[in-house]
């Protein structure tokens, strides 16, 4: 036990010799190796980070809510037919009524209008761009809406269409800089004045389309009064509906196809008019996604690392050549070709070690900067850490086996009489 732990110790410190005798030589084999894991372990930790943020909104957003509109989120698996899509009558608020009514498995249903590029303005400000969201009753009980101050909009409000209106927080911080109180205040948008009750939390965009932050909610009632034509096709309101607890999204989709159906008047035979969504959809796009650049992180890396092993090979090389008489004294002495295999083993583990360590040390601090300094939550995690040590440790064993093997097999008279 002692004898192979003064290998292990010898074999790290010549390790770290090598290093500092031949700093150029050394950082450049190693710089391979660097990049190799720093692709593999930095492409790993993204796409966990994004696949954690995604399941992460999905539990907030709910993965039991359907989106029923005219344009499906995702094709087929064919073309993706848009000049049928555009021509499907729009969603409606008898249509939602009906799916509230007739699907006993929904906990809630409510229909939201967006209207785009809105100008707002309080006074001598303006807010272009925005993102009005024209809601039903129960919109803040499927989506996740948290209001920073005043309230959101009351059941008589939604169902009267009084000129009420939330505000998303980067709505509120042009139109009411230095922390004013926009409770009670006005605005005005889509020519008519409108009564600010509420501001919400910075939320960010989601995966279902809301960027909330960028927008404000009013009732879709006002909007329907004469501001926008709701029926228009350049205009997509859509139902959203929430399954009750427990109950299975799938057999709730079959329900609300069969109502829409029959309120569309859709005959036996022909295909749907409309669009069934739901977040799993992009959820497993995206993993389809994320394996196809998993897939090129490790190419790339894989090049690299081949890169990497061939450099520290030539060191092991050069390292066997210089210590040529230093093995034939060992061997003469009774060092077996064993002990001097695993010295060298151990020394190329140690290099490929330091080289994966730099490149995983680069992700972390990488990560740090997403975290911190734009706002994208990215973790290494201990299994992406230990899978870079370990895919380290594996390419030092390929590269340094040949040299230590060689370095093992030395006449040891040959050895020692060698220049």
């Amino acid at each position: 036990m002692n004898h192979t732990a003064q290998i292990i110790g010898t074999s790290i410190s010549q390790a770290f010799q090598e290093l500092r005798a031949n700093k150029l030589r050394t950082f450049l084999s190693l710089l391979g190796i660097t990049i190799g894991i720093f692709c593999i372990i930095a492409v790993l930790t993204v796409l966990d980070s994004m696949k954690n943020n995604i399941k992460k909104e999905m539990s907030t957003l709910g993965s039991d809510v359907l989106y029923i509109g005219r344009w499906p989120w995702m094709d087929d698996g064919g073309e993706y037919k848009w000049w049928e899509y555009w021509r499907r009558p729009s969603m409606s608020p008898s249509e939602m009524r009906a799916v509230e009514n007739q699907v006993t498995d929904a906990s809630f249903a409510t229909l939201c209008l967006p209207v785009n590029n809105l100008t707002v303005k309080h006074n001598d400000l303006e807010a272009s761009g925005i993102t009005g969201y024209s809601v039903m009753l129960n919109f803040d009980k499927i989506q996740n809406i948290e209001i920073a101050s005043g309230r959101y909009l009351s059941p008589s409000e939604l169902d009267a269409g009084t000129n009420s209106v939330v505000l998303g927080s980067e709505v509120y911080k042009i139109l009411f800089p230095g922390n004013i109180n926009a409770v009670g205040n006005t605005i005005t948008f889509l020519g008519r004045k409108f009564n600010v009750i509420g501001v919400m939390k910075k939320l960010g965009q989601n995966m279902a389309g809301f960027n909330f932050d960028d927008g404000l909610i009013f009732p879709y009632y006002a909007a329907a009064a004469g501001l926008i034509d709701v029926r228009s096709l350049n205009y997509e309101p859509f139902i959203v509906v929430k399954a009750a607890e427990g109950k299975n999204l799938e057999d709730i989709k079959y329900e609300v196809e069969g109502v829409l159906r029959r309120e569309r008047k859709v005959r036996p035979g022909q295909p749907d008019n409309f669009a069934l969504n739901q977040l799993s959809q992009i959820s497993e796009r995206l993993d389809i996604l994320f394996s196809t650049i998993n897939i090129i992180g490790f190419i790339i890396g894989g090049f690299s690392l081949l890169v990497g092993a061939f450099g520290i090979a030539n060191i092991m090389f050069v390292t066997v050549k210089e210590r040529t008489k230093v093995i034939g004294l060992k061997k003469a002495v009774g060092a077996r070709g064993s002990s001097i295999l695993t010295e060298f083993l151990i020394e190329a583990v140690t290099l490929c070690l330091i080289g994966g360590l730099v490149g995983i040390v680069i992700v972390l601090l990488l990560s740090l900067g997403l975290t911190y300094g734009a706002d994208f939550a990215v973790t290494l995690s201990l299994k992406n850490f230990l899978f870079g040590v370990s895919i380290s440790a594996m390419v030092g064993v390929l590269a340094g086996f040949i040299p230590a093997y060689a370095a093992s097999r030395l006449d040891p008279v040959v050895a020692i009489r060698s220049n």
